[in-house]
């Protein structure tokens, strides 16, 4: 896949950062999730990653098993806005994968696939749709978290109107659901 241009983060700013965490600890998880916060398109390219590893005499191996093994590290470009639906027990009986469904097909994807819960962009980079474990809001569920805010007793109603007000506001901020059932 070929990646915008925008998104090479510089070899200054590469330097910068590094010099900023190098000899602390964890510095190799700093240096990376601040790279990835300075992406606009909030990833770490592969072109990245070997410059990071080349700059620390790292082997590729160490940086690119690192980024793989934490789960907020990102390999592919992300959405402006995120939406990040609990597939935990509680909220798969409670209609989960049916409102994973529902998002897909509200961006034009056939998510219907009992395989297919790995997580898209949309082709315009506006929304990333994810799946986590459990938020732990077992109680609360369907949970769904949209740009950082949690939603609980999601249904179909709700959430095309949380989708709707994103796509037409751009912003989650002040928009409120009942949370109540």
């Amino acid at each position: 896949m070929n990646q915008p241009t925008s998104a090479i983060i510089s070899e200054e700013l590469i330097d910068e950062i590094i010099g900023k965490y190098q000899n602390k600890p964890g510095f190799l998880l700093s240096v990376l999730e601040e790279i990835q916060e300075k992406n606009p398109l909030k990833y770490l390219p592969a072109e990245t990653l070997q410059t990071v590893a080349a700059k620390l005499n790292l082997p590729y191996s160490r940086v690119y098993g690192v980024v793989t093994f934490y789960s907020f590290f990102n390999l592919r470009p992300q959405g402006k806005h995120s939406i990040v639906v609990c597939r935990g027990t509680a909220c798969h009986t409670k209609g989960s994968k049916q409102l994973l469904n529902e998002i897909g097909h509200s961006f034009g994807m056939n998510h219907q696939d009992e395989n297919s819960e790995a997580s898209f962009t949309t082709a315009d980079n506006q929304f990333t749709v994810r799946t986590v474990a459990c938020f732990g809001q077992c109680a609360q569920s369907p949970v769904v978290e949209v740009d950082g805010k949690i939603y609980s007793y999601v249904n179909s109603q709700k959430l095309l109107k949380i989708l709707e007000n994103v796509k037409k506001n751009g912003v989650q901020k002040n928009f409120s659901v009942n949370t109540s059932r």
